[in-house]
């Protein structure tokens, strides 16, 4: 004699989505499905799921759909708060039955704290790019005056000067960004740059003082630093009455 068939509750769901939906939590079974709504916020979802189902089951489900972890999520059923213990037909859940879908108030706080840190994150990136574009034209600046020094140009040490409290200030500016993670790595290496920028002024400073080259012979004096590439043009001397 043969088995008749299982009992059919009429809910007949997507194969695949319903097939997907298994796999999540994880059942097997051939026996009833029953559809149940679960509201969130404006949100409905529907589920299919056995009837022995656990309310830990139905919160597998939910977090693929809501993005709310299972701990994150409180579900309730004709206004009482379910435990993830319970399960569906013992709780009286059955087809068609609705379910309200709360976030935990501990989970919004989290997600608050996310955006507050996701937020100073950007503003940490934004502040690094504002000193790194400054450092980017000092950089300009100190490699002119390497060339001039190197072709034996006498360069006036208010250049020299100038250039370096600009890069100190930029110090200053990337000493005040408070960072974590990656804004963090680039605001350190950021300062390596401003670091090395500095130490290769006053290197050229020092070469630039000895007014002979190797060779002994002297070499030519250039008073005037409007005179150099246009690149340092883009930076105002600072008005001083008194002389270097």
């Amino acid at each position: 004699m043969k088995n008749p068939p299982p009992r059919s509750t009429g809910v007949s769901p997507e194969t695949d989505e319903f097939k997907w939906e298994m796999r999540q939590v994880g059942v097997v079974d051939d026996g009833p499905m029953i559809k149940i709504s679960v509201t969130h916020g404006s949100s409905h979802h529907e589920l299919y799921l056995p009837p022995q189902s656990t309310l830990r089951d139905v919160k597998k489900l939910l977090s693929h759909k809501t993005g709310l972890q299972p701990e994150e999520q409180r579900l309730f059923f004709k206004g009482k708060e379910m435990d993830d213990e319970d399960h569906l037909h013992k709780e009286g859940v059955k087809d068609k039955s609705k379910l309200l879908l709360l976030e935990d108030a501990s989970s919004e706080e989290r997600t608050l704290e996310e955006f507050r840190k996701h937020n100073k994150m950007l503003k940490a990136f934004e502040a690094v790019a504002g000193v790194r574009a400054e450092v980017d034209k000092l950089s300009d600046w100190v490699s002119a005056l390497e060339v001039a020094v190197d072709g034996g140009t006498r360069v006036s040490d208010k250049e020299f000067i100038v250039c370096t409290e600009l890069l100190m200030r930029q110090l200053l500016k990337l000493d005040g960004i408070e960072a974590e993670g990656e804004p963090k790595l680039q605001r350190k290496a950021e300062v390596r740059l401003v670091q090395n920028l500095v130490a290769t002024l006053d290197s050229l400073k020092e070469r630039n003082s000895n007014p002979f080259n190797r060779s002994g012979k002297a070499i030519s004096v250039t008073t005037q630093w409007e005179n150099f590439n246009t690149k340092m043009r883009s930076f105002n001397a600072p008005t001083s009455t008194s002389k270097m």
